[in-house]
């Protein structure tokens, strides 16, 4: 069955608000109009889109190569008859109606619609209504209504096409959808079950529970670091980008920075983005002495740069020289600046292996990292 898909984007959408019209406004990084269209364009059983455009909008036109696209009239209604007339050289056999304001339709509602097309004239997703309902006068309670066999409708909604056609040339104009339409022209028009995402923009909030919907799940990555660095001769450690005198030095190609260099490989850890020996080769003399904060700063950028912001990070230093405890707020506040977290959100801590192994035997320290990172 040859099926159409009819997006009316003609409406200027001015209870949404902002500067423009809801359809041209970004969501989720592509317009709403561009999620509206890409759901039934993509859609593998939908022959032709039609979009329709207010006049004043006939410039987005090329953003929608391979979709026709129709001037819309005064009311939606007056919309839909300009789409079903430049489908009607070619007439499909049947049509979906949809509005651009709903960009989160799942293709399961499609496949309903299309499929209740082989057994009625016409279809339509709804929900049924579940809350209680009222009337209201002057801001209060005038009484109740029943809700049983009441439903919120939704889009698309899909006809035979020849019917749909007929119904709106013969209408008056003024419906409310086209479910109005072709039951006013006598045509049947099945319920199948709509989605709490198929959601209409109409007002301001609107746009971040589409956001929301578009966007899916939030994804949370944690990483883990390990490092471990022996003692050398010398008068001081760096840990966490402190400098802490002591009777040893950590030897390392960079300045042995044993706790942020865990940190480090937690953040590329999470990332799956290899580890600072990739980065940064040892084998490459410009990183010989360099400062550690050179690789957890390109770590952090690394995760940035892919949408990720860092939530909160833990770092264990495992040693028993030098005392960890007179410096972990220092360090805390030296790797919530590199990060840009909060203090609070940064946690610095010690622990010695009770004289086990050899940070016990004091030839080195040990420290391991967690870091975890959210794209919302």
């Amino acid at each position: 069955m040859k099926t159409a898909a009819i997006i009316v984007a003609a409406g200027r959408g001015t209870r949404a608000g902002g500067d423009l019209p809801k359809q041209w406004r970004v969501l989720a990084g592509r317009r709403v109009a561009d999620h509206s269209v890409a759901a039934f364009a993509s859609h593998p059983r939908i022959d032709q889109v039609v979009l329709v455009l207010h006049a004043d909008d006939l410039t987005q036109a090329e953003s929608f190569p391979g979709v026709t696209i129709a001037i819309g009239g005064v009311t939606r209604d007056a919309s839909v008859v300009a789409g079903l007339e430049a489908l009607a050289g070619d007439p499909p056999e049947a049509v979906l109606i949809h509005d651009v304001a709903r960009p989160c339709t799942p293709a399961r509602v499609i496949d309903d619609v299309i499929d209740a097309l082989a057994h009625s004239g016409g279809a339509a997703p709804a929900l049924a209504v579940t809350d209680a309902l009222w009337r209201g006068a002057h801001g209060k309670v005038a009484g109740t209504e029943n809700r049983d066999g009441l439903y919120r409708a939704q889009t698309p909604q899909g006809f035979r096409f020849a019917a749909i056609l007929d119904a709106h040339r013969a209408h008056p104009g003024g419906a409310a959808d086209d479910v109005e339409v072709a039951r006013a022209a006598g045509l049947d028009v099945a319920i199948v079950p709509g989605d709490e995402s198929n959601l209409k923009i109409t007002r301001p909030e609107d746009f971040a529970r589409a956001e929301k919907l578009l966007r899916g799940p939030m994804d949370i990555r944690t990483g883990q670091g390990y490092d471990v660095h022996a003692f050398e001769d010398g008068d001081h450690v760096v840990l966490c980008g402190v400098r802490i005198p002591h009777d040893k030095a950590l030897k390392g190609h960079s300045d042995a920075d044993v706790g942020m260099h865990a940190l480090t490989d937690a953040i590329y850890g999470a990332l799956a983005d290899g580890d600072i020996g990739q980065h940064f080769p040892p084998s490459d003399p410009q990183w010989k002495g360099c400062e550690s904060h050179v690789f957890l700063t390109h770590a952090v950028g690394r995760a940035t740069a892919r949408g990720f912001a860092i939530s909160n990070v833990d770092v264990t230093l495992i040693c028993e020289q030098p005392k960890i405890g007179p410096h972990a707020v220092a360090m805390r506040t030296e790797l919530a600046r590199l990060t840009g977290l909060d203090p609070d959100r940064v946690s610095v801590k010690a622990t010695t292996s009770e004289r086990l192994g050899f940070t016990g035997r004091k030839e080195g320290i040990a420290a391991q990292a967690v870091a975890t990172l959210i794209k919302p």
